[in-house]
């Protein structure tokens, strides 16, 4: 197996909600390293202009390059939708946003051409969502929702709070009365807010979650250009974390959702890069 093939893929957020992409790369292609970057002293992204996103794009590029990755997950939907059509015409390795391999998925699952789709305001502006599923289904009908306070909740940790749930409701109550029948979960916080979604939608709303979908198409991906890591290596893959900012709440966050003890995150200057 070849060098490239054991390089580390790179995955990077505006702070902790990409920590869910990252969980479904390590449960789905389980022989594949990860340097994840959180971008936790500029967050939230959603609330920022294309350009300065844009910036901070190209900025936590050219740090994970210094990392030797092999190819780029943005795990942010945010910055998938402002950011990733420039950084693929841009570099050379593969690099692959959240946006495409959910809304694929919703468009093969929706029966009455009815799609919700909850984001940022960042995301929800850019239009992206209800590009790439007209792209793939002209007769789906896009029904989307910001929903900014969301992400603070799962920050604070308040995922079983009655205050979450309650936002949740009024937040979603009107995509239910323009019945959706499947809902995107267009930010990567949101997955942890999945049974909270599910309690409040019903069963006839089917959820999708981009980060799961994207870990799938990442191992596509690495397959197709021949560089997935097969296993031959002794131990188990050596997970590395950095963060702009305030390392030790983030590792606290870490350990509440990926299925390894985060010990060790690294604070760096983002601006340098």
């Amino acid at each position: 197996m070849s060098e490239i093939n054991q390089a580390p893929i790179g995955v990077f957020d505006s702070g902790v909600g990409g920590l869910t992409v990252a969980r479904e790369i390590m449960r789905n292609l389980p022989n594949e390293e990860i340097v994840y970057f959180g971008d936790t002293a500029r967050v939230p992204y959603g609330s920022k202009s294309k350009e300065t996103v844009l910036r901070y794009a190209r900025q936590i590029e050219r740090f994970l390059r210094t990392q030797n990755v092999k190819a780029i997950v943005i795990a942010c939907n945010t910055a998938s939708a402002m950011a990733l059509e420039e950084l693929t015409a841009e570099i050379d390795i593969p690099i692959i946003g959240v946006i495409e391999p959910g809304a694929r998925v919703a468009a093969g699952t929706t029966k009455n051409k009815r799609v919700g789709v909850i984001a940022t305001a960042a995301t929800i502006g850019s239009e992206t969502y209800t590009r790439c599923l007209k792209q793939l289904d002209p007769e789906i009908e896009v029904l989307d929702k910001a929903c900014p306070l969301l992400c603070p909740l799962v920050e604070e940790g308040w995922l079983k709070d009655p205050v979450t749930d309650e936002v949740i409701h009024r937040y979603l109550e009107s995509l239910l009365q323009q019945d959706i029948d499947t809902l995107i979960l267009g930010c990567t916080h949101y997955p942890l807010l999945r049974s909270n979604m599910q309690k409040a939608v019903g069963k006839e709303v089917t959820l999708v979650n981009p980060a799961y979908e994207t870990a799938v198409e990442l191992g596509r991906l690495l397959e197709k250009e021949g560089i997935a890591n097969q296993g031959n290596r002794e131990g188990k893959p050596c997970h590395s974390f950095f963060v702009s900012d305030a390392e030790q709440r983030f590792n606290d966050f870490a350990n509440t959702i990926l299925p390894l003890d985060v010990t060790s995150t690294k604070q760096i200057n983002i601006e340098e890069y």
